[in-house]
């Protein structure tokens, strides 16, 4: 039986790398975007040899009813990988209401009301999964970024709590908290930034996406079955 997967934030670093891992296992794909269409449609050509069926979403999660432009296009579901962010650098005293607005919406309350519309399509299968792409600073949180920080604390402590409700239902819901990954979001450090902060790093290096991608599969597969409300931590033993 076809399995059916959305993908929010199918166009940035991470989601895309899920993206083709699920189409590779056979996955039918929602893959939201908000700007960047042509990242969208060089995706679509990458899995289109997969021979799935892929359809593209356009919605704004900084806007406060986002999630009303994508729950409509979604028929049948099997799993939600939830990939959108965006971050903020700066003091906490120089945040502006709307950079925190903005912040919430794209990871904290879009996601939960695109879960809330279509957790009832999972529970009616009695399977499914709910994954959050959360971060290591989601878990101990990071002097500059304190309202990323928050935002994403706050993904992980939804998955906590959702997990519980839904068990029963058949239905699991993790998180995978990344470390320092490559990708585009890394491209506003100066390469000494990046040096300086792999220092820090035990394993000596950034994360790769598609190690991001193994762990949504791990998450994904019966080899994860008796696992729910568990934050993966895939950081290379920055935070433990």
């Amino acid at each position: 039986m076809k399995k059916y997967a959305l993908i929010t934030g199918a166009s940035g670093g991470i989601g895309q790398v899920v993206a083709l891992k699920l189409a590779s296992l056979g996955y039918n794909l929602y893959l939201h975007y908000n700007q960047n269409e042509r990242s969208i449609k060089e995706l679509m050509e990458k899995i289109e040899p997969f021979g799935g069926e892929y359809i593209s979403i356009q919605a704004n999660l900084e806007e406060s009813e986002g999630y009303k432009k994508i729950c409509p296009h979604i028929f049948s579901l099997d799993e939600i990988i939830h990939c959108s962010g965006n971050t903020h650098y700066g003091l906490l005293v120089d945040l502006k209401p709307e950079e925190m607005e903005s912040l919430m919406r794209v990871h904290v309350m879009n996601p939960l009301m695109i879960t809330k519309e279509l957790l009832p399509k999972l529970i009616k299968k009695r399977s499914g999964n709910v994954i959050f792409i959360s971060s290591i600073w989601g878990q101990t949180g990071a002097a500059c970024e304190v309202a990323y920080s928050t935002a994403k604390g706050a993904q992980i402590s939804f998955v906590k709590a959702l997990s519980k409700e839904v068990a029963l239902n058949g239905v699991r819901v993790n998180a995978i908290a990344p470390g320092a990954v490559e990708t585009p979001m890394m491209g506003q450090f100066s390469e000494e930034d990046i040096q300086l902060l792999q220092f820090d790093i035990p394993m000596g290096r950034l994360g790769l996406p598609d190690e991001i991608a193994n762990g949504v599969k791990f998450l994904l597969s019966n080899e994860s079955s008796y696992i729910t409300g568990q934050i993966l931590s895939i950081n290379g033993g920055w935070y433990t």
